[in-house]
């Protein structure tokens, strides 16, 4: 998962596309870029990191200029190493740089077509890159010295009809403005708004909502699925859809863990969203056991604090912060190497024993996806003295990989892929393990904006949005996805970009 931004004002807009970024700081902690445009010059500064480890004061005076786009990332595909940090640039057509979030299915089929018939090199195993080049190549098939709108809607009209997949992308070319398109079925999230000025209208574009609150931006809509949205240098904003088939299927693991509560994707608020996703699990428990003997419920920090207050709200039990979390640990959903994982959940969170000690306690978590940190979260309560430990995951059981830009592992590191509930259970050591039902989960968003028309919700039933999904494709992302793999990417990544601009010059 990743997060983009993109700014067309009135000013320079470094520090506004900075801010934007750290809003979006927990869709990506791998690698971090800004790219602004100034006359026809641009200006980069990318590195891994945080966004606040990344720029400097020094970075921030050369990212000069009244249009910009912003990127965090973590790897989904490719590699870990810096030259794999986002925007990515290609000089021709006009100057192109490209953010994008998400993750393609045929990339395979795109990069054989790039070289072979559009004569174009990668740099990168990047499928961000593949669309840069795809984006570029289509662009320049225009023909145009000086491109219109439609020319920008012709590009992407051509480009939907050559990648599959999930994408939210933000581009910007030197000279013109900003273009940000979305996938056809609005997989992953993009949202735009404006902001008046004494000196015209300016216009952001990001990834979630949070992003624009920051700035005093007002939402204006989420970008529809397959709609292109170009925003000139002057301000001006032009939109249309380019997709020839769309719908709206965005991904409910949104919803469920990677989003932030404050967010609003699609019209659906995280927030309330997640309180339903609680409400439903208390539901569900009061049918299956309602004679339950539940002292208290503690959520495992962050994403699954506000289920768990309506979970224990309609329970009529007490909700206590049982888990202290140290916020200078990253997110170990998204840390490669199972031992670093392990590692990680111990120096994460702590216990406070008193909310533990001869309880009966239900840990509330958004979902079990390896069921590594539950699995150490249960037996933490057991070692606080906890008399007995009950588990509910917010989501149903994850069974099968992401394929659209959520590095879910490959199906054979996932704990409850060929496994019952009831083996699942006695493996992270719990006394009674709940999970929500799908039904139950889709109501919870739908219920927020009825006029969706499905969820993408392959990790939890196997069934692609694609239609390209196969076993050779399963075969490659075991290959890519499993922790050796990551391991040996790793080991491999340099710590130096192959290519870089700074100014407008290759470094």
């Amino acid at each position: 998962m990743c997060g983009v931004v993109g700014i067309v004002g009135k000013s320079d807009v470094n520090l506004q596309i900075y801010d934007a970024l750290t809003m979006l700081q927990h869709r990506g902690q791998d690698a971090a870029g800004i790219m602004t445009c100034h006359e026809g010059r641009l200006a980069q500064h990318k590195a891994n990191g945080l966004v606040s480890d990344v720029f400097r004061t020094r970075h921030m005076q050369r990212l000069v200029g009244n249009y910009g786009i912003g990127h965090v990332r973590y790897p989904t595909a490719g590699s870990s190493g810096p030259a794999q940090a986002q925007p990515f640039y290609v000089n021709s057509p006009y100057g192109i740089a490209l953010a994008h979030n998400g993750n393609l299915t045929n990339t395979e089929e795109v990069e054989r077509d790039l070289l072979q018939n559009d004569l174009r090199h990668m740099n990168t195993d990047s499928d961000s890159e593949l669309l840069l080049n795809v984006f570029a190549h289509e662009l320049l098939e225009q023909n145009k010295a000086k491109p219109l709108p439609a020319d920008f809607f012709n590009a992407i009209r051509e480009l939907h009809k050559r990648v599959r997949g999930g994408y939210a992308c933000v581009a910007l070319v030197a000279n013109y403005g900003i273009i940000a398109f979305r996938d056809p079925q609005g997989i992953r999230p993009l949202v735009y708004g404006s902001r008046e000025t004494a000196n015209g209208t300016e216009y952001m574009i990001a990834s979630e909502s949070v992003a624009l609150d920051v700035s005093g931006f007002t939402i204006e809509r989420d970008v529809a699925p397959g709609e292109a949205i170009f925003i000139s240098r002057e301000g001006e904003l032009y939109s249309e859809v380019c997709a020839e088939e769309v719908s709206l299927a965005p991904c409910i693991f949104e919803h469920v863990y990677f989003a932030r509560p404050d967010s609003i994707i699609d019209g659906v608020s995280v927030y309330k969203s997640r309180l339903r996703q609680g409400e439903r699990l208390a539901d569900k428990i009061l049918r299956e056991r309602p004679d339950h003997d539940i002292d208290v419920v503690i959520p495992i920090p962050d994403s699954s604090r506000v289920a768990g207050q309506a979970l224990a709200h309609n329970l009529n039990v007490k909700f206590r912060e049982g888990l202290v979390k140290n916020r200078y640990i990253g997110r170990t959903f998204i840390m490669p190497g199972q031992q670093q994982r392990k590692k990680s959940v111990r120096q994460k969170l702590n216990t406070i024993e008193l909310e533990f000690k001869g309880k009966n306690v239900l840990l509330v978590d958004d979902s079990i996806v390896r069921g590594t940190t539950c699995q150490q979260i249960i037996q933490m309560a057991r070692d606080a003295g906890a008399n007995k430990v009950y588990f509910a995951s917010a989501a149903p059981a994850v069974k099968y990989p992401n394929v659209y830009g959520i590095d879910m592992p490959s199906a054979s590191e996932l704990i409850a892929s060929g496994q019952t509930d009831e083996e699942v259970c006695k493996e992270i050591g719990a006394d009674w393990l709940l999970y929500q039902d799908l039904d139950d989960l889709v109501a919870a968003s739908k219920d927020g904006n009825p006029d969706i028309d499905q969820f993408e919700c392959s990790v939890f039933t196997g069934e692609y949005l694609t239609g390209d999904i196969d076993d050779s494709y399963f075969a490659r992302l075991e290959a890519a996805r499993s922790d050796s793999a990551k391991a040996k990417k790793i080991d491999n990544s340099d710590d130096t970009a192959v290519i870089g601009i700074h100014n407008g010059a290759v470094e």
